[in-house]
């Protein structure tokens, strides 16, 4: 109980410890009772009223001499209209309102009030205000409230919170009468000296995840202030937050701390489509939040979770705030990114199950980061990636883009092994039937046969979700390698780019045949299918490239039909890159805008190996005009499949591509075709 003097200064009984009860001294007008009707208030006393009060649309009926002995404001404004017997004045700026102002009335009427933690920080306000101090009557409401204030703010925890909150309409006065700095200053103090009293190990770290289910949250000791906490207003959390780093107490109880608190506000928040300027307002609100939020983060390491900052740039991306703040908090997700693991990469989205973005801006920033760090483990990172595609491939609604920029994302030398990648895309591949073949083609572009295990590549070489040309791909490349382990005694086999290198010594290999010669017999049927299909393949090229053939007819009137028995000199201009094709079937290829000067005896005929090639591709001979050779774009991939694996194939089946040719590459005199210099190459034909 605060008491007083309540012949001198009137008095406060405290009756509970949020409750008090002011009592005034004596005044020079003592009231019955204070009663409202509709919008007007009335003192009931013996004299009539001769001053009204309005606020906005709320009148009170009351005596000058009552209010303006204890109103020094009330005092100059009754001055002011001194000629008027009945006076009127209007205080719409009064903090509180009406209903504080009625506080007021009863204590200058000398009637008590009840004083509680939810109005005190505004009574205190308004006797500010109305200039209630005690120069004009001892004991008066500055006093009385100032005292149950600081009663208030020392005694009780919960209710420091509720004065906190009753100054979110006085928000100014509060401010400048020091209320909201007094509150923090006790919460953070209370605060930080309970948690040291508390023995929390120093293992024992409230992990600050974002998720929906509450009982993720690690329970400690120190975790008692963060429910109150989240009930206070941005502004004064941001001062509490300030005031208890500045105590040093525990960072991690600090973000924990900061993720609870924005955990409850995400809750909240509501963004409408509609442009209106009460959305705008509130946008604005929630941009200044989030901003303040990432300035007041504890800075040391481990001290907040991916998971919340995830969250928090999610929420900094939707608002647009500072650019600046915003490549920060990336960059620090984005260095987090090695101790993470895939669950904590999941944010909850809108349109699709998980937002998949947010994740590729980050990972697209480490790799940034990591290419200036000699020491960053990128393997880690490509394995936690592969994790979380394997986690959100089942998401129906997830475009392919998404997806595939995320695969992407990455460098190839990133994964080590590309098992994991191929489950995830497999998975997603599955799950999402309708993909075109150029996206399909766009997701399984990172993946490397040489990285796969045995077990993957057979599953992949038999699965018709893939595109076809990964499929092929595969398909030749594991014939490739089979047929070198058997033809080669003792080889050694290594991978280079998933750094695994078998090796078969002399010894083991002859062990390995004599235990297994039906095996062996197997794998040679199935290299003698691979010749016969080799050949078979070189067939249908030859006639394909016979389908495309062009004839360039020479000066002397060769036909293309025959072999001239002297050699002639043919020119050749390439607008794209393409092959020089001799009868034989041995090639020259040559780059774009390349001029070639060919001596031969032989036919010749263009040979184009791709769908941007030999569009503008002109082949001049002395004497004939010249002309524009097509290729049809249908058989280009057959091509580009058939050359990509070429020196493979005639590795296997013994059959060099231009052992029968001798080029040589001379310069000569022997004139300029569109002002170019030409290359000379003479080929001699069997």
């Amino acid at each position: 109980m605060v008491k007083e003097n309540p012949l001198t200064g009137g008095s406060i009984f405290v009756e509970k410890r949020n409750h008090c009860v002011i009592y005034p001294a004596n005044g020079s007008m003592v009231a019955e009772s204070v009663e409202r009707r509709n919008k007007n208030w009335f003192v009931q006393t013996k004299v009539p009223s001769d001053l009204i009060v309005e606020i906005r649309d709320k009148s009170f009926h009351l005596h000058k001499l009552s209010m303006v002995s204890r109103s020094g404001y009330l005092n100059r404004l009754v001055f002011e209209r001194n000629g008027n017997n009945y006076t009127r004045v209007q205080i719409d700026t009064i903090p509180g309102g009406a209903k504080i102002f009625e506080l007021v009335v009863k204590f200058c009427y000398g009637l008590k009030i009840k004083a509680t933690a939810s109005n005190v920080a505004p009574l205190y306000c308004a006797a500010h205000f109305l200039e209630m101090n005690d120069d004009l009557h001892q004991g008066n409401l500055i006093s009385k409230a100032e005292a149950f204030l600081s009663y208030v703010i020392i005694s009780s925890w919960k209710d420091t919170f509720r004065i906190l909150k009753s100054c979110e309409s006085v928000s100014s006065w509060s401010k400048d009468l020091h209320i909201v700095k007094s509150c923090t200053e006790a919460i953070s103090w209370k605060a930080c000296s309970e948690t040291r009293v508390s023995s929390i190990e120093d293992n024992e770290v409230l992990v600050n995840v974002m998720a929906d289910d509450a009982t993720k949250l690690v329970k400690l000791c120190g975790d008692w202030f963060f429910k109150d906490f989240s009930s206070l207003r941005i502004d004064h959390f941001i001062e509490v937050i300030s005031l208890i780093k500045k105590r040093k107490i525990k960072p991690e109880l600090v973000g924990s701390c900061i993720a609870h608190w924005t955990k409850k506000w995400i809750s909240q928040i509501t963004v409408s489509q509609e442009k209106s300027k009460d959305q705008e307002l509130s946008i604005q609100l929630h941009r200044v939040t989030t901003e303040c939020l990432i300035r007041v983060l504890p800075a040391e390491e481990d001290s907040v979770s991916s998971n919340f900052l995830l969250h928090l740039f999610k929420i900094g991306l939707i608002m647009n705030i500072d650019p600046k703040l915003k490549d920060q908090l990336k960059t620090r997700i984005a260095l987090m990114l090695e101790k993470c693991s895939a669950k904590d990469l999941l944010v909850r989205n809108s349109t699709t199950l998980f937002d998949v973005d947010i994740v590729v801006q980050v990972v697209e920033a480490y790799v940034s980061l990591a290419s200036n760090n000699p020491k960053s483990r990128m393997c880690v990172v490509g394995r936690l990636v592969d994790d979380y595609l394997a986690l959100i491939a089942m998401d129906e609604n997830l475009v392919a883009r998404s997806f595939s920029s995320l695969v992407n994302a990455l460098p190839k030398e990133t994964r080590i092994c590309d098992d994991n990648l191929y489950r995830s895309i497999d998975m997603y591949l599955k799950e999402h039937p309708d993909l075109t073949d150029e996206e399909r083609s766009s997701i399984c572009r990172k993946m490397e046969y040489h990285k796969l295990s045995q077990e993957a590549r057979t599953h992949a070489m038999k699965n018709a979700r893939l595109s076809d040309n990964i499929r092929t791909q595969f398909i030749l490349l594991e014939q490739v390698n089979m047929t070198r382990l058997l033809t080669s005694d003792g080889s050694s086999y290594q991978r280079t780019k998933s750094q695994t290198i078998m090796k078969v010594s002399n010894g083991l290999g002859k062990s390995w045949m004599n235990s297994s010669q039906k095996e062996i017999k197997a794998m040679k049927q199935e290299v003698e299918m691979l010749k016969a299909q080799v050949g078979e393949l070189q067939q249908r090229r030859m006639e394909l490239q016979r389908q495309t053939k062009i004839s360039v007819l020479s000066d002397r009137g060769d036909t293309g039909n025959g072999r001239s028995d002297e050699a002639r000199v043919v020119d050749v201009k390439s607008g794209d890159a393409g092959t020089v094709e001799v009868e034989n079937g041995n090639m020259i290829k040559f780059k774009s805008g390349d001029l070639i000067r060919l001596k031969t005896n032989m036919p010749l005929k263009m040979l184009i190996t791709n769908t941007k090639v030999g569009r503008n591709t002109k082949a001049l001979v002395s004497g004939v005009s010249e002309r524009t050779l097509k290729h049809p774009t249908a058989m280009a991939s057959v091509f580009t499949a058939v050359d990509s694996i070429s020196s493979e194939l005639a590795t296997i089946i013994q059959s060099p591509v231009s052992d029968d040719l001798a080029i040589t590459e001379k310069e000569g005199k022997t004139g300029r075709v569109d002002g170019d210099e030409p290359r000379i190459a003479s080929v001699h034909g069997c």
